[in-house]
């Protein structure tokens, strides 16, 4: 076996980790693989299931998701408030594995008109997952870590969800022609499972200041209301400028997300062969963003700092639709949407996480997830219901296309103010503890 030393100094040479932190970045970067590589396994066939059952019906599946977030928020809420975080957590995932295991005999034993109706329900239900798994994961983080540390340390752990979306990927870009749909879904529980045992890990190794530690020895519950993330949401600024950063984010997703389905429908008729294209295009997304996770995350966001990083990816997004719109074809689709999502993985999500750094503990869980799932499915419904209304105008690809770049633009000043706001309220708490610390002295 290798010398623990030798492992310190190879992972040294990657990311700035420090080795008491090696342990439980090790824990967390497998956390979350296993939650990255359980939903990529389903999401091709989410896709899918979501194109056979009429593109038109896409926007009614999005209000769909948006109802079950309504209905998921309060009750997460609910286990937060009462239960301690290796409790409602470990819940939370195992729920999500009972639930595959029935979408698992469902679509093993239903018929054929009925499958129909099973593939919409398991879109909506794969659309509300994947929200609170990674929501969940990233609250985690950003309790167990501090800002400074997750300017170092985020980019790397990113890193195992993106080894876990290849493998994800790989395995039902192989294996779905052969295995057939229903049966990944095992897969998918037994990947979530190896998360809830990798958490678990995380939080007996975890060391990262008194405080942290002495939740971590403690496990107290978190207490208040079930709905208290709201609350906090409505009378914060700095957390409506979040809200709105990913409404914008979240819009021009679906915007391009309908395009991939026209475009792709129009394409390719077999639908095993977009089911595969589509799993095709996942890898390649999760392998540009790894390359940029592992060697330059890190190190753009301690050169660029948190404003200037968050503004890269809506800029990105202003010159690919434009390039759409002059050319609506499968090959730049497929280059903007694979440009598009690395960016979002590797530079702008370890960001916006990083404001929540800056907030309590309670905002952590609760805020923090109304903001990741029903805030984010909010901008779901705006952009699929304005996408249908364009449409409905008259407007294809390339009118939409060109629709989406001043909302591009304006998601770009959004960035740069919050980040701007983020790095003034560090340096307001730095000068007020300092003042504090020359009162006590005196």
């Amino acid at each position: 076996m290798e010398h623990p030393g030798r492992v310190n100094r190879v992972l040294r040479r990657l990311v700035d980790v420090r080795p008491s932190e090696l342990a439980a970045v090790a824990w967390a970067w497998l956390y979350f693989f296993g939650v990255l590589s359980a939903y990529y396994v389903i999401r091709p066939i989410r896709d899918e299931l979501g194109i056979a059952g009429g593109v038109g019906n896409l926007p009614w599946l999005f209000l769909g998701t948006l109802a079950g977030m309504v209905l998921c928020n309060p009750l997460f809420g609910a286990l937060v408030s009462r239960l301690p975080r290796r409790r409602f957590i470990a819940w939370s995932y195992r729920f999500f594995m009972l639930n595959l295991a029935v979408f698992f005999v469902l679509m093993r034993t239903t018929e054929a008109e009925v499958q129909v109706w099973v593939g919409r329900v398991f879109f909506v239900w794969v659309s509300v997952f994947n929200m609170f798994v990674v929501s969940i994961f990233w609250a985690t983080m950003v309790d167990l870590f501090t800002r400074e540390q997750g300017k170092r340390l985020f980019g790397f752990i990113a890193a195992g969800a993106t080894i876990g979306a290849i493998v994800g990927s790989f395995l039902t870009a192989t294996l779905v022609r052969i295995v057939g749909s229903a049966n990944l879904l095992i897969v998918s529980a037994a990947l979530l499972e190896l998360a809830v045992l990798s958490f678990f890990r995380l939080t007996k190794v975890a060391t990262v200041g008194e405080a942290a530690e002495a939740v971590i020895r403690h496990e107290a519950p978190i207490g208040g209301r079930a709905w208290a993330g709201l609350t906090q949401v409505v009378r914060s600024s700095y957390l409506l400028g979040i809200c709105g950063y990913m409404l914008l984010f979240t819009s021009l997703s679906v915007f391009l997300y309908f395009q991939q389905a026209t475009i792709v429908e129009a394409a390719v008729a077999d639908r095993a062969a977009r089911a595969s294209l589509l799993a095709r295009i996942d890898l390649a997304v999760n392998v540009i963003t790894l390359i940029v996770q592992t060697f330059f995350t890190a190190r753009i966001i301690r050169t660029m700092g948190i404003a200037l990083t968050l503004t890269l990816l809506p800029a990105l997004t202003l010159v690919g639709f434009a390039v759409l719109g002059l050319a609506p074809t499968l090959v730049t689709l497929m280059a903007f949407q694979i440009l598009r999502r690395a960016g979002e993985y590797a530079l702008a999500r370890p960001a916006r996480e990083l404001l929540f750094t800056t907030v309590g503990r309670e905002e952590k869980y609760k805020a923090k997830s109304l903001i990741d799932t029903f805030v984010y499915r909010v901008g779901d419904q705006i952009g699929a219901w304005t996408y249908a209304g364009l449409a409905a105008l008259g407007l294809g690809v390339t009118g939409i296309a060109w629709v989406a770049v001043p909302l591009s633009a304006a998601w770009l000043v959004n960035g740069w103010r919050l980040g701007r706001r983020q790095e003034q309220m560090v340096l307001t708490r730095a000068s007020s503890e300092l003042a504090a610390e020359r009162v006590d002295e005196r």
